[in-house]
């Protein structure tokens, strides 16, 4: 209980820092005003935050119910052939709802010692799988409209790089992870047990407060610093050299600058201006999904970090969770390329 108490001080600090970030940011950034503020850094930070905290709840009830062994039971024969267990499975399972469940479940697995570090690794690149199912919709209806044939070729090859790495990541485990020592499943099913006639709820408000302070100490400054990065103009910089540094021989110049620019600035910009010159036969269907899958090489990692940087060093604790980012976009845009490469010589 001592450890639990002694998160709210530093959650104090934390808080105060961020608004210390937060004032220097206002007097940095041009235009940002109260107004400003309120609707593009506070709300939508609140608003994190809060999905956080379902989250959180969501993975502790998933525990103290003991709903792991029939969750785990779903991916469970190609996680037991990965040697990454049913703990594994279960938080795999809950990413195709809720990554940020899928982490904390995660994280508190290897606290308990039901899992290790590579075991840990492992199943979140794994579970990028279930992530790109769960924004699938929303995307493919956006996409398909706008770029048509080479907007069904994107999405298979993206989906060819996720089945690939999936793939690798499993024969990986298969050869070179081993099981926790204490990833008994007697053990495990004993333990379950108790925390159901304890009370599944009373479980969860003894852990989720606590848990949740933790995670807010490093979510709520990051975040804000980034917000104000963003604003001084520092990601719109790393994305511009980055497009300005890569080119394709087999795209024509203006249409390649125009698409990944568009395509880095905003998420359906790039499409409609892949699409446009598709449509005014400036470039072919080739060309398109080699500039869209450039622009997607270009823009998601930067995107990632910006978004997805804050919650991962909170739920992971900052150095695991910067590790686990940067290796999980590493791997992606490896598989990518690598998938885009075959494309290209055979198309």
């Amino acid at each position: 209980m001592k450890k639990t108490k002694s998160k709210y001080p530093r959650l104090a600090i934390s808080l105060g820092l961020s608004a210390a970030i937060t004032a220097l940011g206002m007097a940095a950034v041009e235009g940002m005003t109260a107004a400003v503020a309120w609707d593009r850094l506070i709300f939508p930070l609140l608003r994190l935050c809060l999905f956080i905290g379902i989250g959180l709840a969501i993975a502790q009830v998933i525990e103290a119910k003991g709903w792991t062994r029939r969750m785990g039971a779903l991916a469970g024969p190609v996680f037991a052939y990965a040697n990454l267990g049913r703990q594994c499975s279960a938080a795999f399972s809950t990413a195709f709802f809720s990554g940020v469940a899928s982490n904390a479940m995660l994280v508190d697995f290897y606290n308990d010692r039901k899992i290790t570090r590579p075991q840990m690794f492992l199943t979140n690149f794994i579970n990028q799988f279930p992530a790109y199912f769960l924004h699938l919709p929303t995307t493919f209806f956006i996409v398909v409209p706008l770029t048509k044939t080479a907007g069904l070729i994107y999405f298979g090859l993206t989906f060819a790089a996720v089945l690939l790495r999936t793939l690798i990541f499993v024969l990986f485990g298969r050869m070179f992870v081993r099981p926790a020592q204490s990833n008994d499943d007697g053990a495990n099913a004993r333990k379950s047990s108790t925390a159901e006639k304890q009370g599944a709820w009373a479980a969860v408000r003894k852990n989720l407060p606590g848990r949740y302070a933790g995670i807010l100490t490093y979510v709520v400054p990051i975040y804000v610093a980034i917000y104000f990065a963003a604003g001084l103009g520092l990601f719109d910089a790393l994305r511009t050299w980055m497009a300005e540094a890569v080119t394709l021989q087999s795209v024509p110049v203006e249409a390649f600058s125009v698409v990944i620019l568009s395509f880095a600035a905003e998420f359906t910009s790039g499409f409609a201006a892949a699409g446009a010159l598709l449509d005014q036969g400036v470039i072919t269907v080739k060309q398109t999904v080699l500039a869209l899958i450039a622009g997607n090489v270009i823009a998601f990692p930067v995107r990632a970090v910006r978004h997805q940087l804050p919650r991962y060093m909170g739920i992971f604790q900052p150095g695991t969770g910067m590790q686990i980012l940067l290796l999980g976009q590493f791997f992606r845009v490896a598989s990518l390329l690598v998938v885009t490469a075959v494309y290209a010589l055979l198309a």
